[in-house]
């Protein structure tokens, strides 16, 4: 099993809170590419919302923050047009699966890395809200804010 997907799925504390930053600082390119890899096969395979979510944020800041600093500096890249337009559209899915294919065209590089962060950045939180819908949706309990004009009237009902 790879490094980062121990940290996700341990049970042990001092792993599990391990910083992704010391995970990372000590890998190659070649291996965090691979890890990336893993990660990704994982967050679409996994059961278990709380790990396909933290999967979803390490793939994000892995290639926000980590694979930039460890890219030659002359590898260009460009970002495909259908994945930026997923993007905009919000299939964040669809938009890394076009990116993914890019990766394997041109090789890994910064445009790429840049877009892969914002559409795993995205699903993660897409995946949170949809979970909340159907939260919402099995429980009937739709949380309501109450109206300005409603306040007086129940914190008065509410003191005995």
């Amino acid at each position: 099993m790879s490094k980062l997907l121990n940290i996700i799925t341990s049970e042990d504390p001092s792993l599990r809170d391990m910083a992704l930053a010391e995970a990372c600082e000590e890998l190659t390119l070649a291996e965090l590419l691979q890890e990336c890899i893993a990660l990704d096969e994982f967050r679409r395979e996994a059961g278990n919302l709380y790990e396909r979510v933290r999967a979803l944020f390490f793939l994000a800041a892995i290639h926000r923050f980590h694979l930039p600093a460890k890219f030659p500096e002359d590898r260009t890249g460009h970002i495909p047009f259908e994945g930026h337009e997923h993007l905009l559209q919000r299939r964040f899915a669809e938009a890394i699966d076009v990116f993914h294919l890019a990766v394997a065209e041109q090789g890994a590089n910064d445009a790429l890395s840049s877009a892969l962060a914002e559409g795993y950045h995205e699903l993660a939180f897409q995946t949170l809200a949809n979970q909340v819908r159907r939260s919402v949706r099995t429980t009937g309990v739709i949380p309501l804010r109450p109206s300005a004009s409603r306040l007086p009237e129940l914190r008065a009902a509410s003191k005995p």
